[in-house]
């Protein structure tokens, strides 16, 4: 028990919550990369990120850093990281735009298995709404690029941007994949029975971790909103 009150208490001293923070970068790091990675990893993750992203704005609001962070060199760094983190959440916008779409994909591909309809046109047009978020993905994720090492704060943010990315990509890439279990079936005029709930059940699956997606990324963009503010506040105070 004291071990959790003590985990959930605010930190003493930036000093004393960087290890944590990199701790959880650096698992979550390895958990994204993971050929193993799932869907339901990786709304996790989209979680974990939030709260690393926390995390990092109580450190940021902390007096000594708000100084730091306004000295010369390291106001370049934080000043650049805001101009990527706009990228950033035109990232996250992108991807929920991408999301509410395979929602209704999916929806459209339920209807067609229960009128008992060749559902082929609307396995194309998920596939192909899949690859337009893989697309959107690659074209805005290449601004993003940083090598700035200044500032201890900002290579936490950059660490953070960097493993968001990689998960997102992951999310688009496990999304295109998640329709080829019923995929074959699909495209069949001829359906049994075992078959249509098999495959109704899958879809309304992927109905519900899609919205799982398109919340915790929702949630972490608000987050990443209000660091970007604490940022701004910090260099005009």
């Amino acid at each position: 028990m004291a071990y959790h009150q003590r985990s959930a208490s605010a930190p003493s001293s930036p000093r004393s919550n960087k290890p944590e923070i990199e701790q959880q970068l650096q698992g979550l790091s390895t958990t994204v990369s993971s050929p193993s990675a799932t869907i339901e990893t990786t709304c996790h993750g989209l979680r974990k990120l939030e709260g690393i992203y926390s995390s990092i704005e109580e450190m940021i609001c902390t007096p000594s850093n708000q100084v730091s962070l306004c000295q010369s060199l390291q106001r370049k760094a934080v000043e650049a990281e805001l101009g990527r983190s706009l990228v950033l959440l035109d990232l996250c916008n992108a991807m929920q735009g991408s999301f509410m779409e395979l929602k209704m994909s999916v929806q459209e591909l339920l209807l067609a298995l229960r009128r008992g309809e060749d559902a082929s046109s609307q396995v194309k047009a998920y596939i192909q709404l899949a690859k337009k978020a893989q697309k959107q993905f690659k074209k805005i994720s290449k601004k993003t690029i940083s090598d700035d090492k200044e500032c201890r704060a900002v290579m936490l943010m950059a660490e953070a941007r960097r493993i968001t990315i990689s998960l997102l990509e992951s999310t688009s890439c496990l999304l295109l994949k998640q329709i080829e279990m019923p995929k074959c079936s699909l495209v069949s005029r001829t359906f049994q029975k075992s078959k249509f709930v098999c495959e109704e059940e899958q879809l309304w699956a992927l109905e519900q971790s899609i919205g799982d997606l398109e919340t915790g990324v929702e949630l972490m963009y608000r987050r990443l909103i209000q660091n970007r503010v604490s940022l701004l506040n910090t260099l005009s105070s």
